[in-house]
């Protein structure tokens, strides 16, 4: 699994990126063919402003894209968010392909 952290408008700490590349491992007990992951992470300011932080994660996985966007006030709040929005919805579309078989 190829794992990629992007971030926009700031410079992420190392303890940040430690906590993203820890739980996206996860994701692996919830479909076992992911191709690739790429997590963003963006600051939304307006003139200055900083307002929210915006965690965005796309999971490829064969004949399908997942993608899930969470935002607060804070990176791992949003990132954690994101996370289990998209467990939620990886299970969701296993149950889903499970049943129509």
């Amino acid at each position: 699994m190829n794992v990629q952290i992007r971030t926009h408008r700031f410079d992420a700490d190392r303890k940040l990126l430690d906590h993203v590349q820890e739980r996206v491992v996860k994701l692996q007990t919830y479909h076992e063919n992911i191709v690739d992951v790429e997590v963003y992470l963006k600051v939304d300011n307006v003139v200055h402003q900083i307002k929210d932080k915006i965690a965005e994660i796309k999971v490829h996985v064969p004949k399908h894209t997942f993608f899930v966007k969470h935002e607060s006030k804070l990176f791992e709040e949003s990132f954690d968010l994101a996370l289990k929005a998209m467990i939620d919805q990886m299970k969701s579309h296993k149950e889903k392909i499970i049943s129509t078989h």
